[in-house]
């Protein structure tokens, strides 16, 4: 089949291609700047339609991932990037398809678990979850990251495309040891001794494993009767102490240093990025996935960071 993946040149993009690729799938990613790989890229400006909306004729799916990344400081240059290059782009791809001569069947939209509110209690889940944006006493830029994600998701519910399923997929922090991705990062700090405990350590942590983050991906694009909002996360979130204790220990290491929360805002003003990233609690889990029978390889965390530490030697 062939699936075209728009912003497809990130470390999530990657993955997918890679995997798609690699069970014989023909495979296009649209990219602003897209460099030579191993599956076909195609140029796009993530603005409107042009001559890439021909690669959506015929296709199998299309998988939007389309989006500038979180991890700067949110000014207001910054902000208006954040937001346009989601909607714009997600707006794109929605006028690309209803105007397809033959659409493809089903469209998967990056979204985020970051849509769910700062919360301790009790999981969230598709049905039950609580959208963030009126806890109390949160920073306002953690308010901004719900408006972008709601504004990235009513971008998908306003597209008029009736041959075409939709699915919003809010997935927590793929997992993968590829260098540069977000597991290559919090193993930099735990092999540089610094990956402890940060601010109080009971924020949750949503993520997912690479391979269940695939494998996910293909049974929606094989189950018709998933559409709407879907998360990917693995079942277990767990709170950030202990996240990181269980990869100190794949790692083959004890010692970790805490980070107060002041100080991981000093950090963060230093390294230009926000600490959200690292203080918001995110206790996500897979309700529709469950619900369908999906079986996850890498439920829990200790066994999916063994796993990767292992892979991260290997590379």
């Amino acid at each position: 089949m062939k699936v075209v993946i728009p912003g497809g040149t990130g470390q999530v993009g990657t993955i997918l291609a890679r995997a798609f690729q690699g069970k014989g799938h023909e495979v296009v990613v649209l990219g602003r700047n897209p460099k030579p790989a191993p599956w076909r890229t195609v140029p796009w400006d993530a603005r409107a339609p042009g001559p890439w909306a021909e690669e959506l004729e015929g296709a199998a799916a299309v998988i939007n991932l389309a989006g500038r990344s979180v991890n700067c400081r949110y000014n207001a240059a910054n902000r208006a990037s954040i937001l346009h290059s989601r909607t714009a782009s997600t707006w794109a791809v929605g006028e690309a398809i209803a105007a397809a001569r033959h659409p493809p069947p089903v469209w998967l939209q990056a979204s985020t678990a970051t849509i769910y509110a700062h919360r301790f209690d009790a999981p969230n889940d598709e049905a039950t979850g609580i959208i963030g944006g009126d806890e109390p006493d949160v920073p306002e830029t953690w308010r901004f990251s719900v408006d972008v994600a709601k504004a990235w998701e009513n971008e998908v519910d306003d597209a008029v495309v009736p041959g075409t399923r939709k699915v919003k997929l809010r997935s927590a922090m793929t997992m993968s040891p590829d260098r540069g991705g977000i597991f290559d990062t919090l193993l930099t700090l735990v092999r540089r001794r610094l990956g402890g405990t940060a601010g109080s350590g009971r924020q949750f942590v949503s993520w997912i494993h690479e391979t269940d983050f695939v494998r996910a991906v293909s049974w929606i694009l094989d189950h018709d009767d998933i559409e709407g909002a879907v998360n990917l996360a693995a079942p277990h979130p767990l709170p950030q102490a202990e996240f990181m204790r269980d990869l100190r220990s794949a790692w083959g290491t004890s010692l970790g240093l805490p980070a107060t929360s002041w100080m991981l805002g000093l950090g963060a003003r230093f390294m230009g990025t926000e600490t959200e990233l690292i203080l918001k609690s995110r206790r996500v889990v897979p309700g529709i996935l469950l619900k369908q029978g999906f079986h996850f390889r890498f439920p829990t965390w200790p066994g999916a960071a063994r796993d990767l530490c292992r892979r991260w030697r290997e590379a």
